[in-house]
């Protein structure tokens, strides 16, 4: 867990958004994404679902957590490890960068490469299917404080409009 800087550029590589918050991450299955600026949103995840908090908006979409290549980038960092050679192809360089690219057609990027220092995640870039580029700083990570799937419970907030997309 810890705090994180995601700037997100445009196929031009021009940047069209900065935001701050914190994250979680408890494997397998759970994360947490707190957008801070410029927007108020959280992002919760489970085994079973991911939930998006738009506070400013006060609404709330449920829908149910993609596996496999459908996976988002922030479930991969809180998927198993194990599995993801089913997926995507693996590579590793020797100043700890990873390189995942999807093996099938469908996946919703192109390429997630992950940078550890000191075995922390410190840097996660995302090159999404439409060209963009979306570049994550993780700062004050924080692997020893233990987490439990409790800590990834979300309930609505009474009163925020609801929009479940698996029913």
């Amino acid at each position: 867990q810890g705090q994180f800087v995601q700037h997100q550029y445009g196929e031009d590589d021009t940047l069209l958004l900065q935001s701050t918050g914190r994250f979680a991450v408890l494997r397998p299955g759970y994360f947490s994404w707190q957008i801070a600026t410029p927007d108020d949103q959280l992002i919760v995840a489970d085994t079973q679902f991911i939930w998006h908090h738009d506070r400013d908006l006060q609404t709330v979409t449920r829908r149910p957590t993609p596996t496999g290549p459908e996976a988002t980038p922030l479930q991969i960092l809180g998927g198993d490890a194990d599995s993801l050679g089913d997926s995507f192809a693996v590579e590793k360089n020797a100043s700890g960068v990873f390189t995942l690219t999807p093996k099938v057609e469908g996946a919703g990027f192109r390429s997630l490469r992950l940078t550890l220092e000191e075995g922390l995640l410190s840097r996660m870039e995302v090159r999404d299917n439409l060209d963009q580029r979306i570049v994550v700083e993780f700062r004050d990570v924080d692997s020893a404080s233990p987490l439990q799937p409790a800590d990834f419970a979300f309930t609505p907030p009474e009163g925020a409009d609801l929009f479940y997309h698996d029913q």
